[in-house]
């Protein structure tokens, strides 16, 4: 998953908020893709041209019957700031939604998760890992999760086809490359035995 800071659930005199980081910048997320291990980190600005753009919901475990808030009713707020995405939802009133409060009061839920698409990344590699900078994103929701199991989401998997595109890519350039080193070597013999024969 991405790295997030805390969860909680604040009160006002508008009601309660649950508020926290979905996503921390510039911080290496845990390792994904199993047997092809891969890491990922975010930007700064990742999520601006998003938040001011998009239609963007709050949800429970990424569950589209579970909405907690949307931006474009006023009941979420995203904002970056200097850590991260802040998020400040205000919840329905609804018992399903005063029941993941307590929860997140207990401790029980203190993660996040969010569903987005890539727009503009860059993958490299780090200390013998490759990894992944995340420098645009279109956000769908950002969700209080159970299990925040990052790679069994439609995100994950959509992260892994692109990890695999890349590694193709790196694979076909390397046997480019060898391909170029063995015909220079083979050429340089040629060279080498017509130079011998010649001197005979």
């Amino acid at each position: 998953m991405l790295p997030m800071r805390e969860l909680r659930v604040n009160e006002s005199e508008s009601g309660n908020y649950i508020e926290g980081h979905a996503a921390v910048f510039d911080s290496w997320s845990e390792t994904l893709g199993g047997i092809f291990p891969f890491q990922e980190i975010v930007r700064k600005g990742a999520f601006n041209e998003s938040i001011g753009r998009d239609d963007i919901r709050a949800l429970f475990n990424h569950d589209p019957n579970y909405v907690l808030g949307r931006n474009r009713a006023g009941t979420l707020e995203l904002v970056e700031d200097e850590v991260g995405l802040r998020v400040r939802i205000l919840p329905p009133d609804t018992s399903w939604a005063k029941d993941l409060q307590e929860s997140i009061r207990r401790g029980d839920i203190n993660q996040m998760s969010i569903g987005f698409i890539v727009e503009d990344d860059k993958w490299s590699t780090r200390d013998g890992m490759d990894v992944r900078e995340i420098r645009k994103v279109q956000l769908f929701d950002v969700s209080p999760v159970t299990f925040p199991a990052y790679t069994a989401t439609d995100v994950g998997v959509r992260a892994m086809e692109e990890y695999n595109g890349y590694k193709a890519e790196q694979r076909s350039k390397a046997e480019e490359a060898e391909k170029t080193a063995e015909k220079a070597k083979q050429q340089a013999k040629l060279k080498g035995l017509q130079t011998k024969f010649k001197n005979i």
